[in-house]
């Protein structure tokens, strides 16, 4: 019946549902997390694999692109100083060279799945052999290189998150001038004179092993350190003026334990990121390090590779370094998504 006097009832409506679909199935809740991840795992996984693809083909066209005949510099490397019309067209056929561009690539990329990189004109051997024989010593530095970052730079930025303007936060801003500043391989050079000749600390002549990295680690580790602390502390900072920051500190808790546990989990994503493009740097940066402490690498085999115009080995160097790097990028994506779940929803990582 109508009101004759305002204000009227509500009239009765269906009741809201409570609790919510969400709070009332948890597992459903779960298992939509899940699927998400798993999406977006599974769309970055594709797209490693195309840019995987993609390095191959930048690295395979080296050969071809490469100014002179690949067979006439092979046969030079076999010591044929002036080869023959017909020594020359022998070795195109032998070598694959008389084909197609298209069927020269899947041939070599069929070869090189199955770990069949060529040989090296220098040394008369197999270019996986060659590279794997200076892999565990680039391994070993560059591991040494990133724990020697971050047991650097994540100390310096949290203290210079920590207590702004003051003298940590001073003295980690001019070493990380100083990091950014000097070349690795201008430090390496001081290194070698002042700590190695002068002050006879360490050795020039290296064996691969964790007695002799920590030098050329150092060296390597400069440039890290200064991009990493700075980077890291400025997310800190930016954390640190949240609104739930400023709650935590209301409620009594310590400054440092506010950064240790709401700012660093949120600084971190961006952090990550910029460490893995930082380490696929140093993969393919530290060759000059390798050599002024002779540290006996991959770096210091393809100096000698591209001295003597070893180009299957200077390949096989370019796609090991280009798979790494994806396959770092990759690790680095699965981190940061594991990290903030925030990056699943949206398919992009």
């Amino acid at each position: 019946p109508p009101c004759p006097t305002p204000p009227c009832p509500t009239p009765p409506g269906p009741a809201a549902a409570w609790p919510p679909a969400e709070a009332a199935n948890p597992g459903g809740s779960r298992r939509k997390g899940a699927v998400r991840l798993v999406g977006a795992l599974s769309r970055r996984v594709a797209q490693a694999l195309i840019t995987a693809l993609l390095a191959t083909v930048v690295v395979w066209g080296l050969l071809p692109l490469t100014p002179g005949d690949p067979a006439r510099r092979h046969l030079q490397s076999q010591n044929v100083a002036a080869p023959t019309a017909e020594q020359l067209e022998r070795v195109r056929a032998d070598l694959g060279l008389d084909r197609p561009l298209a069927v020269q690539y899947v041939t070599w990329l069929a070869d090189a799945v199955r770990g069949d990189l060529g040989t090296s004109t220098r040394l008369n051997a197999p270019v996986t052999e060659v590279l794997a024989g200076r892999l565990p010593a680039t391994v070993r530095l560059m591991a040494a290189t990133v724990l020697l970052a971050l047991a650097v730079s994540v100390p310096m930025a949290i203290a210079g998150a920590g207590w702004p303007g003051r003298w940590p936060d001073v003295s980690g801003r001019y070493a990380a001038l100083f990091g950014a500043a000097v070349p690795s391989f201008i430090l390496s050079l001081l290194m070698v004179e002042f700590v190695v000749i002068r002050m006879g600390v360490g050795s020039v002549i290296t064996d691969g092993s964790w007695a002799h990295v920590w030098m050329p680690a150092a060296a390597l580790a400069a440039y890290p350190i200064a991009r990493w602390s700075r980077l890291l502390r400025g997310g800190l900072l930016d954390a640190l003026r949240s609104d739930y920051v400023t709650v935590a500190l209301a409620r009594g808790s310590h400054r440092m334990r506010v950064v240790l546990v709401h700012a660093l989990p949120n600084a971190l994503v961006p952090f990550l990121a910029v460490m893995a493009m930082t380490v696929g740097f140093l993969l393919g940066g530290s060759a000059v390090v390798e050599n002024v402490f002779s540290w006996p690498g991959m770096g210091q085999e393809i100096v000698l590779a591209i001295n003597a115009r070893d180009l299957p080995v200077v390949q096989g160097f370019a796609l090991a370094m280009s798979l790494a790097w994806v396959a770092v990028s990759l690790l680095t994506d699965v981190c940061t998504t594991l990290v903030d779940p925030r990056l699943r929803s949206g398919g992009r990582l």
